[in-house]
């Protein structure tokens, strides 16, 4: 639609956050609260301001409510949002007046999306009277990723524009969609794919020419009428939560506010989402996702980083491996539109590498997620090659070959004498000391450790592991690629395992003791996945391959010891050729289908060696088995921190929940910790140090916080300019 080209007026209010001008008799209000416009204080009572002018205006005839910048409204402020789940303030402002005052507007609103219009924002866009969106934006209620559910009348309004299937599954999975799946569904009334403002200042003129009536949502029952069974839907609602949000609360409580919805009048339908989302904010889950969400924006800053603008350009990059590892790191690189060459030595295993890049990413076709043009041109960015030619143009080299020292020293050794002076040159060990690789090289400051976490291409996590002679450019330059190839970069020490995998080796090893005392592979998994681990400890090594775990308890000389107990089971399958998924055996067995299936052959290699070794044997609950395995996690996890080797203990968290499947609903490993009670945890530690010995030892720091009755997080927030220094 084309408006009338009459000249713009301004008639801009008192209030920075909400301006208003007048075109065509249409009053354009928009939302100016950058970054993200949020719902913060301020923005509300603006709006009201802004629509009660414009309402008592007689030369405006329509009203289009709109966000300056890039989106329209990213939600609630969820800083605020943290206060009400703390019990430190009152909580995001309450808009329901607002919302009603839309409604009841005697002049059409039109509700122009651009950007996202997601949680408060498409709750706030659901009271307007008609919705234009362009097609790039993209609406949804992803409360439940924080552990709530829509709080301003989202779960009322929502199944009244879209019906009761396409509530629940906004509302449970929390997923976005696009402006074109929600034209289909009902949210919205028309794409416009010109100019946004001037399109919906048409489409405004147009509404009120018609002479219709103002349409409220909260009226709206066509759409509640025409949906299927109301109790098959959340039925089956409760079916997606089972698989998408297993284990927790938000979802559930969410489909208790569509059943009102469906069921009750409007303004009862308010009041019990309004006590179900009193519920949610208040839990501990809600907490552990809010605390996960801020954690995951704290880890990259790092002091003496802030003011470190200039940044090495990263646009051609070389890959040397092309084995799991280095084909998953090419295809990342590739999937944000870097040139990347994929360099091996051997042309077998360079074909294998190729192949297996080309058959992901026509899984992606198949399942829609990718075009085959998108394919495309993202396999165009992968240059194969079985030599070091133009390595010379890199900015930056990763060493992607397999866990060996000494061969990832000697191409360390050779590459810099051919590299230009600013190329960064890392290495993607999972263990390995970056100072002993940098002490190879003319140029440790440009030597640092991303650790990819597998399948590359997939999971978020980047480990950037700094060494002593690390510079501050090269890891501030580390960090922005992070987040350009969609990673979530944390920085780390050089030490063995680096964090995530040095928490790793006393959990793992635990579950294996458990094991050797009478526990069974599934057992353990099984307690694991019920604690809400995405999977077992015994699934985990079996698909990383129990020979790199062999591998790297002799590189780092681990249980040599005196005295120290050293696990059997591990080492006596892999002299088996049990080495997990890639060669059908392993803790379990395996199928076509690559699911693990008991095997009484390892209870019975495991029995056998726990009766040569005198272990004596006992039975044990979910509780022991999560208590062994994850105390002595946080039990490391404290002594990281007090190393310097982690910045914060939500560093810690962040590793864990994107990188080792920790369920975020629970925060994290250090959050957990905090909300067991620290006390709680040295009391069982001491006792497992009188019956296992040594190794449950506790560590100083973690002994410190617990006599002084504080937290993981409390140390966090009270290290501040100390933090600095670490």
């Amino acid at each position: 639609m084309a408006g009338n080209k009459e000249k713009t007026q301004s008639c801009s209010g008192v209030n920075p956050l909400v301006m208003t001008e007048t075109e065509d008799g249409v009053a354009v209000v928009k939302i100016n609260n950058p970054p993200v416009n949020a719902l913060g204080p301020g923005v509300a009572e603006g709006l009201e301001d802004a629509i009660q002018l414009a309402e008592a205006d007689g030369a405006v005839r329509a009203i289009v409510l709109m966000g300056a910048g890039k989106t329209f409204v990213a939600g609630a402020d969820v800083t605020q949002l943290e206060d009400l789940a703390w019990g430190r303030g009152p909580g995001a402002p309450n808009i329901h007046d607002l919302l009603r005052r839309i409604e009841d507007c005697k002049k059409p609103i039109i509700m122009a999306i651009h950007g996202a219009a997601l949680g408060g924002g498409l709750e706030l866009a659901m009271a307007g009277h008609y919705r234009v969106a362009a097609r790039s934006a993209r609406i949804g209620q992803p409360e439940v990723n924080l552990g709530i559910i829509p709080g301003a009348e989202g779960t009322q309004r929502l199944p009244r524009l879209a019906g009761i299937e396409k509530a629940v599954e906004m509302c449970v999975t929390g997923k976005l969609v696009s402006a074109g799946e929600s034209l289909e569904a009902g949210i919205i009334d028309e794409i416009v794919e010109g100019d946004l403002r001037s399109e919906a200042i048409a489409y405004a003129c147009h509404i009120a020419d018609s002479g219709r009536p103002n349409r409220k949502t909260r009226e709206q029952i066509a759409a509640l009428r025409h949906s299927p069974s109301v109790e098959d839907a959340l039925r089956a609602g409760a079916e997606l939560a089972r698989k998408v949000k297993r284990n927790q609360s938000a979802p559930l409580k969410a489909l208790e506010a569509i059943r009102a919805a469906a069921t009750v009048p409007f303004e009862d339908g308010c009041a019990r989402e309004r006590q179900l989302f009193d519920q949610c904010v208040t839990s501990e889950q809600c907490r552990a996702l809010i605390h996960g969400f801020f954690a995951e924006r704290a880890v990259a800053k790092i002091p003496g980083l802030e003011g470190q603008t200039t940044l090495a350009p990263i646009d051609r990059i070389f890959v040397i491996g092309a084995g799991t590892m280095g084909r998953g790191i090419a295809m990342a690189c590739a999937n944000a539109g870097i040139n990347v060459t994929l360099r091996d030595s051997h042309h077998e295993a360079l074909d294998a590498g190729m192949v297996a890049i080309r058959k992901n990413y026509d899984s992606s076709i198949q399942r829609g997620r990718l075009t085959a043009a998108t394919v495309a041109e993202r396999l165009n960015k992968i240059r194969p090659q079985l030599d070091y030619q133009d390595i010379e143009s890199a900015d930056l080299v990763i060493e992607a070959v397999f866990e060996d020292l000494e061969l990832k020293r000697s191409i360390f050794r050779e590459l810099p004498d051919v590299l230009k002076p600013d190329c960064i040159l890392a290495s993607n060990t999972s263990t390995l000391s970056i100072e002993e690789l940098a002490k190879v090289t003319a140029r440790p400051d440009r030597v640092l450790g991303l650790h990819f976490f597998s399948p590359a291409h997939v999971m978020r996590l980047l480990e950037i592991v700094h060494g002593q002679l690390t510079s501050v450019q090269v890891l501030a330059t580390a960090l922005a690629f992070a987040k350009r190839i969609s990673k979530v970069g944390v920085v780390v020490g050089n030490c063995a395992g680096f964090v995530g995998n040095r928490l790793m080796f006393p959990y793992m090893y635990e579950a294996q003791f458990l094991v050797e005392e009478g526990a069974t592979p599934e057992q353990v998994d099984r307690a694991l996945q019920g604690f809400g681990m995405a999977m077992g400890i015994f699934e985990v090594e079996d698909m990383a391959g129990l020979d790199v775990a062999w591998r790297v308890r002799r590189e780092l000389h681990q249980f040599s010891g005196p005295g120290e107990r050293k696990p059997l089971a591990a080492d006596a399958l892999c002299a088996m050729g049990r080495f997990g998924q890639k060669s059908g055996k392993g803790w379990y067995t395996y199928g076509e289908d690559r699911k693990p299936s008991p095997d009484p052959e390892v209870l019975e290699l495991v029995r056998c060696l726990t009766r040569e070794a005198s272990i004596p044997q006992r039975q044990f609950t979910d509780d022991e088995i999560v208590e062994r395995t994850l105390y002595g996690l946080i039990n490391e996890g404290a002594r990281v921190l007090e190393e310097g080797n982690a910045l914060r203990s939500s560093d810690i968290d962040v590793i864990y929940v994107n990188g080792y499947g920790f369920p975020a609903w629970r925060g994290g490993p250090m959050f957990y910790a905090d909300s067991v009670g620290l006390k709680t945890i040295v009391e069982r530690m001491v006792r497992f140090e009188r019956e296992f010995g040594a190794r449950w030892k506790v560590s100083p720091l973690l002994q410190r916080l617990a006599d002084a009755g504080k937290t993981f997080r409390s140390f966090d927030e009270s290290r501040g300019a100390e933090g600095e220094q670490a």
